[in-house]
């Protein structure tokens, strides 16, 4: 969502002219965003479509969260099937009243698909349920309303493995969604052992990293594993550039062996880069300055730089996750207020290739036309303002190639093999006898020794 911007004169007075053209406009600025958010709220009378991956549906929805616990870096939403374990679901409603949200489960396929099985199949207790816990902002100047949900409840829980989307929705309706989340449920039946090293291939040997590991099954019957059994590796919780439907090579005994050398490669892309708005009171990391309209608080990011031609340059990041965290107040949910936050790539010409965007979890790990940065040639910058709450922020830029239609990160980051990412490993087995991918085993490795 763009708040006011025009072209302002050029080179390193770039930030400050946006800036001060944001303060001459604040509350003309504000007053017809949510003129255009009240239209365009009024104006929607379809029901949206189901899509079958993390994605908000109502605009006015921001900071959706599941995890084991949402103030800590967690890997992805995974429970295991038959034990205490559980998943949190927290979101916030930018408006002053709260509405009355429901949920349910939907069954999916190893790559998210619609699967053949019924609620009843895969549900204990009810087919759908209440979100209860919500509370309201105090001391923030967004006003909004916070939602939680702790799952599962009582009387609805999973009772299948496999792959399943959290799908809420309002007053009952099924079809009014208001947003989607992918998490998984595991049954603890294989164990699995990876290895993450520089490419095979003397020609991506510097750019791209393996992902090799092998499964025990030992004590799980599989009757042809190399049909029955799909992996999927996914890079920093991303589901947008995994691999899916990967097959074992070869099977040695009851072991699965994954020892490819091109089908399980990734771009080692970057570090991530990052900012620090835990506090919207004090100066932090990578913010250069801060203000307030008549009802916004705005930071402005230090200029970033492209990186592509850079050496690679080691240090510690969250890979592209956020912590939610305030240190203004005591409620990390409900005392953290919003921010436009204005991001700045430095560019003396746009990129040929393709447009570019915010990425990371704050964008969903999605190339999202919320988060598409605008180039202004007088400025030689791309730019991009949007409403953030109170975190510690990791991102990249990348670019959408408008030939093949991949995430590209050789213009904007570049590719080191030597970057320190996490990787998950998913191992699916098709059940012939109740036709559903079961989840048998769950792995989170990282490439801490990689440069060993």
């Amino acid at each position: 969502m763009v708040y006011g911007l025009h072209n302002p004169a050029n080179g390193a007075l770039f930030v400050k002219s946006i800036t001060s053209k944001i303060r001459m406009s604040g509350s003309k600025i504000l007053l017809s965003t949510l003129l255009l958010l009240s239209l365009s709220n009024s104006s929607v009378s379809a029901k949206p479509t189901l899509r079958y991956e993390n994605y908000i549906y109502d605009s006015l929805i921001e900071t959706v969260l599941l995890s084991q616990n949402i103030e800590v870096y967690t890997p992805l939403a995974v429970m295991t099937l038959g034990t205490t374990s559980s998943l949190i679901l927290n979101f916030d409603k930018l408006m002053a009243s709260n509405e009355f949200y429901q949920y349910t489960f939907v069954h999916c396929t190893f790559d998210w698909k619609p699967s053949t099985l019924q609620k009843t199949e895969y549900l204990e207790g009810s087919m759908m349920s209440d979100i209860r816990t919500y509370t309201y902002s105090t001391n923030s100047f967004q006003q909004y309303v916070n939602y939680e949900l702790v799952f599962p409840e009582e009387g609805m829980k999973p009772i299948k493995s496999g792959n399943y989307l959290l799908k809420v929705f309002r007053n009952f309706d099924e079809e009014d969604i208001v947003l989607t989340r992918r998490f998984m449920v595991v049954e603890d039946r294989t164990d699995i052992t990876g290895n993450v090293k520089p490419a095979t291939h003397a020609k991506d040997r510097f750019y791209k990293q393996e992902v090799d590991f092998q499964v025990d099954y030992e004590n799980y019957p599989i009757q042809n594993p190399f049909t029955d059994v799909n992996a999927v590796i996914l890079q920093n919780n991303s589901w947008n550039n995994g691999i899916y439907g990967l097959k074992p090579l070869f099977v040695n005994n009851n072991n699965l062996i994954f020892n490819y050398e091109d089908e399980n490669l990734f771009d080692g892309t970057n570090e991530f880069r990052y900012f620090d708005i835990r506090s919207l009171r004090f100066m932090a990391s990578n913010v250069e300055e801060k203000f307030n309209t008549d009802t916004l608080i705005n930071v402005v990011l230090k200029p970033d730089e492209i990186r592509a031609h850079l050496s690679y340059t080691q240090f510690i990041d969250y890979n592209g996750k956020r912590v939610i965290q305030n240190t203004d107040g005591k409620n990390v949910t409900t005392n953290g207020d919003y921010a436009v936050v204005h991001f700045t790539l430095k560019s003396s010409n746009p990129i040929k290739v393709g447009d570019v965007y915010l990425y990371g979890e704050l964008t969903d790990w999605r190339l999202s036309p919320k988060y598409k940065m605008m180039y202004y040639p007088k400025m030689g910058a791309y730019y991009l303002e949007t409403k953030l709450k109170q975190s510690y922020y990791n991102y990249h830029y990348v670019v959408l190639d408008s030939l093949n239609g991949k995430m590209e990160y050789d213009f904007t980051e570049g590719n080191h093999f030597e970057t320190e990412n996490d990787y998950t490993i998913l191992i699916y087995h098709h059940d012939l006898f109740y036709g559903y991918d079961r989840l048998i085993g769950f792995k989170t490795t990282n490439t801490a020794n990689i440069r060993e």
